[in-house]
């Protein structure tokens, strides 16, 4: 073999390993992207029995049957929600406890435990369209 045939044959063997490096790069993120930590997956579910025994007359999927422009599409959020962009949780929790206009303060109905994981499941659904 000759040393420019060698030399083919490594730089194959570097595109081969940037390949396979970059796969699995790839896959890592699509799991970490697919599946929530088990932490968060339990607050979405809590929140989602949550969401719906206190939200869902008036939000169902993540509309709003009184202000129609104030969905809980991400692009409403972030438009009428206060400080939506820099802490999209915290905004949605400010929501929740306080309420504004016609929706009401839910402070005094849910636990703080009850709060976050239903702004939590309100943001994952926004960000995935509800």
């Amino acid at each position: 073999m000759t040393s420019k045939q060698k030399y083919l044959l490594d730089v194959c063997r570097e595109e081969n390993l940037l390949r396979i490096i970059l796969l699995i790069l790839l896959a890592i993120a699509t799991l970490k992207l697919t599946f929530p930590s088990p932490v968060l997956a339990a607050e979405i579910s809590s929140g989602a029995k949550i969401f719906q025994n206190n939200c869902s007359a008036c939000h169902i999927g993540g509309g709003n049957i009184l202000v129609s422009q104030k969905t809980l599409q991400k692009e409403a959020l972030s438009k009428y929600l206060t400080n939506y962009n820099d802490d999209a949780i915290q905004a949605i929790i400010h929501q929740v406890e306080n309420g504004k206009n016609a929706m009401p303060a839910f402070k005094n109905k849910l636990s703080e435990q009850e709060v976050l994981e239903v702004a939590a499941y309100v943001f994952q659904k926004s960000e995935q369209g509800w």
